[in-house]
């Protein structure tokens, strides 16, 4: 993901930047952090409730993850994942197909001045969690973790 840079060439006021109050390392603001996990509250009510007519989300148990807002609050990526991972890609595109009904619902819990355009995309940290823990389950890198006996302390010192 490649993050646009914005410059403000003296005077004029920027957009804000990571060493600005309110914003984080990666600088997205406490407004966005915010609106965000509302967002995210409000979908996860919606899809739980089973108000979508798409036939691939009506049984689904849909885990909304994380959601990340652009800075004008106009955009939100929606990370999901179906319970198990069961019929992910079918999920996804369900998910994408009824972008704007669900879209309508939000406006209709969320007070915002614009209604944020929703992306949704699969959430991989699971997948890279699991590859973190088969590597970490390797004899070589266990082999690496476990802590040296007095022995080699002593040895290692001298």
């Amino acid at each position: 993901m490649v993050k646009a840079a914005s410059f403000d060439r003296g005077g004029g006021v920027g957009n804000r930047g990571p060493s600005e109050k309110g914003a984080d390392s990666w600088g997205t603001s406490q407004r966005q952090r915010r609106v965000a996990e509302e967002l995210r509250h409000v979908l996860a009510r919606i899809l739980a409730s089973g108000e979508c007519r798409d036939p691939a989300l009506r049984d689904a148990n849909i885990t909304v993850t994380e959601v990340r807002m652009s800075p004008d609050l106009r955009n939100a990526t929606v990370y999901v994942m179906p319970l198990g991972g069961a019929n992910a890609l079918e999920v996804a595109m369900a998910l994408t197909r009824s972008a704007g009904f669900l879209r309508g619902q939000v406006t209709r819990q969320l007070t915002l001045r614009f209604a944020p355009n929703l992306v949704f995309e699969l959430d991989q940290t699971f997948d890279q969690a699991d590859r973190i823990t088969a590597l970490l389950a390797r004899p070589e890198v266990e082999r690496d973790l476990l802590p040296h006996s007095s022995k080699d302390k002593v040895r290692d010192a001298g």
